[in-house]
């Protein structure tokens, strides 16, 4: 009883089709009715019933048609786990949703940190066919007390890109990073202890990273870049060589010079098993963003993995960085950063770049000017024989400027699907789908904004009032807004200062008035010469009273 009740709920939206199918039949009742009770008929009379009659059979079939399609909205959503917290989801992208991830687009995604893994999770929505290339460089670097005592392997970037395409991303983030407080196991790190069982069961670490892809509820697969001990070493432009990975910013600020090139050590670092297969079925290889000389040029380096690249057919892009980085890309503009990677690859490993449109608020720049680091300057046209796009790709996260992982995404998958377009390809079930998902997720985008529209109060701002504003007040009233709030901030702050100046000279001038009152009220000390002249009357006044 309760399952059939729940069809009748308002989150349902069948009562409304319901409705609308009673009224039909009522009207098409009323008409058949007419007919059979009409002793005369004329013209007039027979357009009245053939009117209503049609508009209640056109009432039924509209009726049926939307009760249908709501159905297989609601059986959808019921089933699909990516369903959770959506609401108002189109059909069209309902019913190409669980197909879309398994006949998606072959994505390889090479790099690491979290550069890496905001791509990751902005591409889980569109495909399941995603391949994650990690650096797995931390070799020789400090360890932790968890891994001492483990004797485990640096899994910190597999650990995150494993998070990072897992369908409950934030209870396994919070799982993965939990470090036990009492007992045996006090001081050890969850995923430590998760990789060294799956490393025991399986027999290696190779099979226990590739397991847990199946272990895990994640969308596509993660691989190291290589299962050998590898080290990132840094030549500086003074020749000085930097052969631990975590010194090369401190040691380049110190020297006050920059990175020359980057050398991973042994030289023929083998691929592991899968990379390459990964790359040659790629119909998109993402390369970055990340720390370029630490995370994307390293991967790049290992034996295979850059020939690989060069040879396959799929779309080569890179996504650029939207700040410097300290002691790595001090300065560093676009084309600087692909420079970077051409003269350590050669050319052929990028067709295209996206990059950010920069336009940042200049509060939150400052504060990355103060620990040196400036947003990436967009000298695009010193580069040839690359395209480039210049997105939107910029968020604020707690006054961190990061790349938005749904921007990032929805600028690849377009990208994809005007490829496939220019292949004539748009009859596609795979075309099809993405771009059906790509409409459907910028609904969904554009609706969250209309949403957020909100004043402080929680009423809706008016939509007269933000039409009638001009591009550039719409576009950069956050901006706009940000500078007043600073603005408004600095006055403040220039009060209070100016209010205790006040307050401090008013205590000053207090306290010497006061210091002047005590002195006025306390006796001069007396001289010698009227010291001895009261001592003479006294013995005087003394003399004459005997």
């Amino acid at each position: 009883m309760n399952g059939f009740m729940h069809w009748f709920k308002s989150s349902t939206k069948m009562k409304r089709w319901i409705f609308l199918i009673l009224i039909g039949i009522i009207l098409c009742c009323y008409g058949i009715a007419e007919i059979l009770i009409m002793r005369e008929i004329s013209f007039q009379e027979v357009g009245k019933v053939i009117g209503i009659f049609v508009i209640g059979f056109v009432a039924i079939i509209v009726g049926l048609v939307y009760i249908n399609k709501r159905t297989l909205e609601v059986l959808i959503e019921s089933t699909d786990e990516r369903m959770e917290n959506r609401k108002n989801v189109n059909i069209n992208s309902l019913i190409f949703n669980k197909t879309v991830y398994d006949k998606g687009p072959n994505i390889v995604v090479i790099g690491g940190g979290t550069g890496l893994n905001t791509v990751l999770s902005g591409l889980k929505n569109y495909t399941s066919n995603l391949t994650a290339i990690v650096t797995v460089s931390d070799y020789g670097e400090t360890i932790t007390n968890s891994r001492r005592e483990l004797q485990t392997l640096p899994l910190n970037d597999i650990k995150d890109s494993i998070v990072a395409l897992a369908k409950k991303d934030e209870q396994l983030d919070k799982l993965f990073n939990y470090e036990f407080k009492s007992g045996k196991l006090r001081g050890l790190d969850f995923s430590d202890i998760y990789f060294l069982a799956m490393k025991e069961i399986n027999g290696n670490f190779e099979d226990s990273i590739m397991k847990s892809n199946e272990v895990i509820n994640m969308v596509g697969k993660v691989i190291p870049v290589t299962l050998d001990e590898m080290k990132i070493i840094a030549e500086l432009a003074n020749g000085y060589i930097v052969e631990e990975k975590s010194r090369i910013p401190e040691i380049v600020s110190e020297k006050l010079t920059k990175i020359n090139r980057i050398m991973i050590s042994p030289a023929n670092c083998k691929p592991a098993p899968g990379v390459v297969e990964a790359i040659k079925k790629a119909d998109c290889i993402i390369i970055g963003p990340g720390s370029l000389y630490t995370n994307v040029i390293p991967n790049l380096l290992v034996n295979g993995v850059n020939k690989a690249i060069k040879e396959s057919t799929a779309i080569k892009v890179y996504i650029s960085n939207i700040m410097t980085e300290p002691g790595q890309t001090d300065n560093y503009s676009v084309a600087e950063h692909i420079n970077a990677i051409i003269e350590h690859c050669g050319q052929g490993i990028i067709d295209y770049c996206i990059y950010d449109t920069g336009e940042i608020i200049p509060e939150f720049i400052k504060k990355y000017n103060l620990e040196g680091q400036d947003i990436v300057e967009q000298d695009v046209e010193k580069v040839k024989g690359i395209k480039f796009l210049q997105r939107n790709l910029s968020m604020v996260d707690k006054e961190f400027i990061r790349h938005d992982s749904n921007l990032v995404a929805t600028s690849i998958i377009e990208l994809i699907c005007d490829d496939l377009k220019y292949q004539d390809k748009q009859n596609e079930p795979q075309y099809l789908m993405l771009n059906t998902k790509l409409q459907e997720e910028k609904r969904i985008n554009k609706k969250k904004k209309s949403m957020a529209r909100k004043n402080k109060n929680g009423k809706k701002v008016n939509e007269k009032q933000i039409r009638g504003k001009s591009k550039f007040s719409n576009k950069y009233s956050e901006r706009i807004a940000s500078i007043r709030n600073a603005d408004e901030k600095a006055r403040i702050k220039t009060e209070n200062v100016k209010r205790k100046t006040e307050n401090m000279k008013k205590r000053t001038s207090k306290s010497s008035e006061e210091t002047e009152i005590i002195n006025s009220k306390r006796k001069t000390p007396k001289t010698k010469s009227e010291l001895k002249e009261e001592m003479l009357k006294k013995l005087n006044d003394s003399t004459y009273n005997k």
